[in-house]
């Protein structure tokens, strides 16, 4: 049903122009393509589910941009990707600080100058759950999905009076500053958290211990197997999976969150588990390093272990020796020196790897175990802080999402000023 004042309509019927690239003769060449340039030429890397991403760029020259008919990108246009990862949106307005945009030939623009639309509400619909399910129903094409201009002008979608649009554009703006600050702050407290360990686990930066006085003293050298109680890697079988049983983890169950994530894993049944683990048991505070194909994800298995849970061989357990700190040693193993490490020293088969052998030789530098303690301190504190800020952001955007339920179908009606509730 659709609210009073409202109508639904397709985007052809509100005047939305859509423009798509130049397909023609002049299209660039790889070679007419350079790192900085008068013209911005827009790649599927730049237009994400999350709108502009400005990290891989092209450009092109003034000339070969005037000798190009189609595919210019105005201030308050959006662009829309047609092809491979279709329904991706992007918006044009002052934040975006390039002067000169064009889209490929896998793109078209939407723009919204003399329609019933305007472009913050526009583009506040293209992110939501009206458009995407319209977009998943028409692509055509299972291994290349594509979006025609046809497709794309028929898409239907409610357009209320315009001072109802700037209102819950407005609205909505203020969920996006708050969910775009919250991110800020995490890219920024991740940076600073790597600049931390760079300097902490090095030993360029000493830490005071509890009389107030700075750490001193030269880190010693041990081999990893040297600290260690044992090093062991999963389970090497085959075993039948269940629909339930003993969870059975692989490095895609560790994150880059350093946690133990047990969505997704399979199942085996309590012999298989007993058999496995005949000799030793996972236990609370082991370390838990991936060492086949996706290198270098580490975990520590919580304190309180909610269930019993066995690995297979592309996780390794490490149990720290005495007079070692497990959350320092996890924090080491964290580092991107230690992950290329890692890398230098696995195997050159498809799917990279680390022998046991070769990961009890690694060097470690470790400074006393109360200079440890104190570092896996402070960067475990750095690490509750990014937390915090992710679960923040969580919630930001679910709250923004369950807004756009409501403010995007009328089924919640804002005061638009001047009027009286």
């Amino acid at each position: 049903m659709v609210p009073s004042g409202w109508e639904v309509k397709t985007l052809e019927q509100a005047n939305i122009t859509v423009t798509d690239g130049d397909r023609g003769k002049e299209y660039p060449k790889s070679s007419e393509f350079f790192d900085s340039g008068y013209c911005l030429f827009l790649s599927a890397k730049n237009v994400t589910k999350n709108g502009f991403s400005f990290l891989d760029t092209q450009f092109i020259s003034e000339e070969k941009h005037r000798k190009l008919r189609k595919g210019v990108v105005k201030k308050g246009d959006i662009v829309l990707t047609t092809r491979g990862s279709v329904g991706q949106f992007a918006y044009y307005d002052q934040t975006v600080n390039f002067e000169n945009i064009r889209i490929n030939s896998g793109m078209v623009t939407l723009g919204c100058l003399n329609s019933e639309l305007e472009s913050d509400f526009f583009y506040a619909l293209s992110k939501s759950s009206l458009i995407a399910r319209q977009i998943d129903s028409a692509a055509f094409g299972s291994a290349q999905p594509q979006l025609t201009v046809k497709i794309i002008k028929s898409l239907k979608l409610p357009v209320p009076p315009i001072p109802e649009q700037q209102k819950i554009a407005k609205i909505l703006s203020t969920w996006d500053k708050a969910i775009s600050t919250t991110e800020h702050l995490i890219d920024n407290s991740t940076q600073q958290k790597k600049a931390l360990m760079q300097q902490l686990l090095t030993g360029k930066k000493r830490l005071l211990d509890d009389n107030g006085q700075r750490f001193e003293g030269e880190w010693e050298e041990y081999k990893l197997g040297d600290i260690t109680d044992f090093i062991r890697d999963g389970t090497h079988g085959t075993h039948e999976r269940y629909e339930s049983g003993v969870p059975m983890l692989s490095a895609k169950n560790i994150t880059k969150q350093n946690t133990v994530d047990f969505d997704d894993a399979p199942y085996i049944s309590e012999d298989d588990y007993n058999k496995i683990h005949a000799r030793y048991t996972i236990e609370s505070g082991d370390i838990l390093l991936t060492v086949v194909g996706t290198l270098g994800r580490v975990a520590l298995v919580p304190e309180e272990l909610a269930e019993k849970f066995t690995l297979q061989r592309s996780v390794a357990i490490i149990r720290v020796a005495k007079g070692v700190c497990n959350q320092f040693l996890m924090q080491l193993f964290s580092s991107s020196d230690f992950t290329h490490l890692l890398h230098r020293k696995s195997n050159s088969t498809a799917q990279a790897g680390v022998y046991l052998g070769e990961l009890g030789k690694l060097k470690i530098l470790l400074p006393s175990f109360e200079e440890q303690q104190k570092i896996a301190t402070v960067l475990t504190n750095a690490d509750k802080e990014i937390e915090l800020l992710e679960q923040q952001l969580a919630d930001l955007q679910q709250e923004k999402k369950a807004l756009m339920q409501v403010l995007l179908t009328g089924n919640k009606r804002v005061v638009v000023d001047g009027e009286v509730d």
